[in-house]
């Protein structure tokens, strides 16, 4: 089977349901290792419907969708945040298709669309427990830099430059 990666609208039901399994497996997985629960399902809803992604669209940025066989299975996120700088977000893969190439897949695409906003630099955060994500980035070329942002949940943040000379 083939991969496949193209733009989605972020308030599809494909981008819908994999931004709620992305969350889901996320905010489980803090609650999990933090309070040895899963999330409350009213805290789940209330944060889903909080973020939809609205921010994920162009020209600033954009919402990207793998296929796995024609199956949605993950999604990657760009945002700029000024002239030169995108934010990559929403990095996620199905657990049944983790290991197949996807995620790298996902991240390069989402360079792609970086550097067609004009981003020479592409940075992201991510928590400490999530250590396959961590080992995704720096296998891909990110390296660790300084905080960019407040976000509460942040723990490690990485930067790439994605043209020669910025």
């Amino acid at each position: 089977m083939t991969w496949t990666v193209a733009p989605e609208p972020y308030d599809s039901p494909v981008a819908a349901a994999l931004w709620r399994a992305y969350y889901t497996e996320v905010s489980d997985r803090w609650y999990r290792l933090h309070e040895g629960r899963c999330t409350d399902p009213e805290e789940l809803e209330r944060e889903i419907a909080a973020y939809p992604g609205a921010d994920l669209v162009p020209p600033r940025g954009g919402l990207l969708v793998a296929r796995h066989g024609g199956e949605p299975a993950g999604t990657s996120g760009v945002r700029l945040l000024d002239d030169t700088t995108a934010e990559l977000t929403r990095v996620f893969l199905h657990a049944g298709m983790r290991g197949r190439g996807g995620a790298a897949l996902l991240v390069r695409a989402a360079e792609e669309l970086a550097r067609a906003l004009g981003a020479e630099r592409m940075v992201l955060d991510t928590r400490g427990d999530l250590v396959e994500a961590r080992a995704l980035y720096a296998r891909l070329g990110y390296t660790e830099t300084e905080a960019y942002n407040e976000s509460p949940y942040a723990e490690h943040w990485f930067a790439k430059r994605l043209r020669h000379g910025s």
